[in-house]
């Protein structure tokens, strides 16, 4: 293992939100497999951001074992860091509980981490309905099955998760809804996430929020499918 291979690219000390019922920080690692053009963590997935090293991070764990519960593991892509088995055996020891944000595009990973037990919750990212899926990933085709693979995994898996995408004016439709509901088949926590405003992305482009009656439309096609669904939006 090369010494960069220990390297997070981002820390949150404290969140309330990333992490269901749980306080947590958030540790970002660098590098993703897709250019999602919405996307805002430039400096994440080009692997600009500074660098923390693996034994920063536990010092900072070690401090805050009084006020951390957990710790979120986002990107970027975090399926992708080699070292991340040992650094959550690690934290798993030191009693944290542990949620993965991933794209799902690394099924071999996941399940890994799934078999080890060093999940306690799962985010996957279900970019679009099939037939918009790659070009929302920034990409000109991409492995389907893949992504099936992991949607089988986290629901057997029997570790509370959510599915959720991220919804623009530009990208998705109400019908992309219904097909993403197809498509993941259902489940226990579905969440809607209004698409940032701001300007910053990767492609260099500005993308617009669905209204509130159009995300709501939404919610109510996947209330069908999904134990709960919910909304994330520009407007809370």
């Amino acid at each position: 293992m090369i010494e960069q291979e220990r390297y997070f690219r981002g820390l949150q000390k404290t969140s309330v939100i990333d992490f269901p019922a749980t306080v947590a920080c958030v540790l970002f690692a660098g590098g993703c497999n897709f250019r999602c053009p919405y996307c805002h963590n430039r400096s994440l997935v080009q692997r600009t951001a500074p660098v923390i090293g693996w034994d920063d991070v536990f010092a900072f764990l070690r401090r805050r074992r009084q006020i951390l519960d957990g710790v979120c593991i986002s990107g970027g892509e975090p399926t992708l860091a080699p070292f991340l088995p040992a650094f959550l055996r690690q934290v798993k020891e030191l009693g944290f509980k542990v949620k993965l944000d991933t794209n799902g595009y690394e099924p071999e990973a996941l399940g890994e981490f799934l078999r080890l037990g060093l999940l306690d919750y799962v985010a996957m990212d279900v970019k679009n309905s099939p037939g918009k899926y790659a070009a929302t990933c920034g990409l000109t085709g991409i492995d389907q099955s893949r992504l099936r693979r992991s949607i089988a995994l986290i629901k057997a898996s029997g570790v509370p998760y959510e599915f959720r995408t991220t919804v623009s004016c530009e990208l998705t439709d109400h019908d992309d809804i219904v097909a993403v509901a197809d498509f993941v088949g259902g489940g226990q926590h579905f969440a809607l996430q209004a698409v940032n405003s701001a300007s910053g992305t990767l492609s260099g482009r500005v993308f617009v929020p669905p209204t509130q009656a159009t995300i709501g439309a939404m919610k109510e096609c996947l209330m069908e499918r999904f134990d709960k669904v919910s909304v994330r939006s520009a407007w809370s």
